[in-house]
């Protein structure tokens, strides 16, 4: 399959994603929408599933995708066999998306795929807390109606729940480290935040979606918690020096006093002065603040030193690919990395 081939195929692929959707609401609201007592929640269900999860990337779901055609033999990739992999892709969209909504509303955030984050919309507000609930219990809901009766069952939800419980780690983690009402750098080290990274994202953006056997999962971690590593940094640097049109939301990591990869960086290269100013403006909703901040990242050419990051951490995951993809192929893993490499959104 040459280049043009892949790529209409992968696109063919997306869209045959997409359009599963449809099923997985109809399995999850159809029955109870018109429950005399529980319907109207099934509705809001509906809504919320609809506007939070559709408008992604879909990274996540399809690499379930890529990881069902090269593992599994063509002669077992029969329809329901399909069926199974593109709802196991939508779960982990699912746990996406529960995870995004729960996150907006502890990041004050205002904008998430290009659209008002859920919790800001008319009537919705903290209630969206148990709307993320919902959407994740709708995870094991699936998992129950097409996995029941496959020997992997217990293997899934095990999974899930891992992931889930080790995500919800990395955020904790995240939230102690930069209270929103108390600004300390001495905790802001790249040790801590290696370890966020690990937990929050890494794990289950990369990690969760797909490999099986001890051997291939124990290969397979070392390249996707790297590959992990780099997505989060590269997701704190398009929040400040992103395009919000492109990206989709607008950036609050200097104002929420995240620990970003930039204020690491910047924590270790600025002069006792410049830290000076970073100590007086960041974590500040002030937008005068927030500017000298990123006037700081600027001045000390963090741009340029995060370009330098892409290109070397892309070249230790392809070395990693080399060394440790076997007996996986090494096409699951240089898909994915192609895929984030140089994304700007």
């Amino acid at each position: 399959m040459n280049g043009d081939q892949k790529s209409n195929a992968y696109a063919q692929e997306k869209q045959d994603f997409i359009q599963h959707f449809s099923q997985i609401i109809k399995v999850l609201t159809e029955v109870e929408i018109g429950h005399p007592e529980t319907g109207d929640a099934i509705v809001r269900l509906k809504e919320v599933l609809e506007y939070n999860t559709i408008g992604g990337k879909y990274n996540r779901g399809l690499t379930v995708l890529v990881a069902f055609r090269e593992l599994v033999e063509p002669k077992n990739q029969d329809a329901d066999s399909l069926q199974r992999a593109m709802t196991m892709g939508w779960c982990v969209e699912l746990l996406q998306a529960f995870l995004l909504g729960a996150d907006d509303i502890m990041d004050s955030s205002f904008t998430r795929r290009g659209q008002t984050c859920w919790y800001k919309m008319p009537g919705v507000g903290l209630s969206d807390v148990n709307d993320a609930m919902l959407v994740e219990s709708c995870i094991y809901r699936l998992l129950k109606f097409y996995c029941r009766g496959q020997p992997y069952y217990l293997n899934l939800i095990e999974l899930f729940l891992q992931s889930s419980y080790q995500t919800e780690l990395g955020q904790s983690l995240d939230l102690i480290t930069a209270p929103q009402d108390h600004v300390d750098l001495a905790r802001y080290t790249e040790k801590r935040y290696k370890s966020i990274v690990k937990y929050k994202t890494a794990f289950y953006s990369f990690y969760l979606p797909g490999i099986d056997g001890e051997k291939e999962h124990a290969n397979a971690k070392k390249i996707l918690l790297e590959m992990g590593e780099f997505f989060q940094i590269q997701d704190d640097y398009l929040d400040t020096f992103g395009d919000p049109s492109v990206t989709g939301k607008v950036g609050t990591d200097i104002q929420d006093n995240k620990c970003s990869w930039l204020l690491v960086q910047c924590l270790q290269r600025g002069t006792p002065e410049q830290l000076q100013i970073l100590q007086e403006n960041y974590g500040q909703k002030d937008p005068k603040k927030v500017a000298q901040v990123k006037a700081l990242y600027e001045e000390l050419n963090l741009p340029a030193v995060y370009l330098k990051y892409e290109e070397d951490s892309y070249s230790r995951l392809v070395s990693l690919i080399q060394q440790y993809a076997a007996p996986l192929p090494p096409a699951i893993f240089l898909g994915l990395a192609n895929k984030i490499y140089k994304q700007k959104k």
